[in-house]
């Protein structure tokens, strides 16, 4: 189990990770209503002696420069000793949906300095999670070619950094065996309440065991 006593859980990410933090609730000790609140909800219950903390640092719309932007005060100042990151569909997404450009080796740089300096600066336990996608609706398929380099990018950093590696897409793209797309993310991307569920059942079970 990757948790110890009194350890500070934060997580960090766009959309997904927010769900609700910013928009609904407007403060910054809430968690939101997605995979981050079920993860703190069943870990609170399950593990009392271990007088856990959370804290969601989730914000949507952010791709991985964003996330660089905000590292000192969303992150580093906050001292957590865990820290989980989801990021890198925006960085997909908004090329199509903004033409907004990120370079691979752009984003595999910055991803890169967000991880070494929570290693470095905080010696922080970090826990990646790969960024996912469903092709729902069908024009989300022209997306994969751009996704699968990022994929490929953070799949190399977590071998490098990450004392846990939680691989999401492939997860989503045996959960759409059992169900249909839409039933796990509503537009190829942000998950239903059962897609919440599927991130925070392999959160637990790759960080706790179970």
């Amino acid at each position: 189990m990757l948790l110890r006593q009194g350890d500070h859980v934060l997580f960090f990410g766009d959309s997904i990770t927010d769900a609700g933090r910013r928009e609904k609730h407007n403060h910054n000790d809430h968690l939101g209503v997605g995979y981050v609140a079920v993860v703190a909800s069943v870990l609170l219950a399950r593990c009392p002696e271990l007088t856990l903390t959370f804290t969601n640092r989730g914000f949507s719309s952010n791709r991985v420069y964003d996330l660089e932007k905000r590292l000192q005060d969303d992150v580093i100042d906050l001292k957590p000793t865990v820290v989980s990151i989801l990021v890198g569909i925006n960085d997909t997404w908004h090329q199509y949906s903004r033409n907004l450009p990120s370079p691979l080796e752009d984003f595999r740089a910055a991803y890169r300095r967000i991880c070494t300096r929570i290693r470095d600066e905080l010696g922080a336990r970090l826990v990646i999670c790969e960024p996912f996608l469903l092709h729902f609706p069908e024009d989300r398929a022209a997306w994969r070619e751009d996704l699968d380099g990022r994929l490929q990018a953070i799949r190399q950093i977590g071998a490098e950094c990450a004392s846990v590696y939680i691989p999401l897409d492939g997860l989503f793209a045996a959960a759409g065996r059992k169900a249909p797309a839409a039933y796990w993310v509503g537009d190829g991307v942000h998950p239903t309440p059962a897609g919440h569920g599927l991130i925070a059942d392999a959160w637990l079970q790759a960080v706790c065991g179970a």
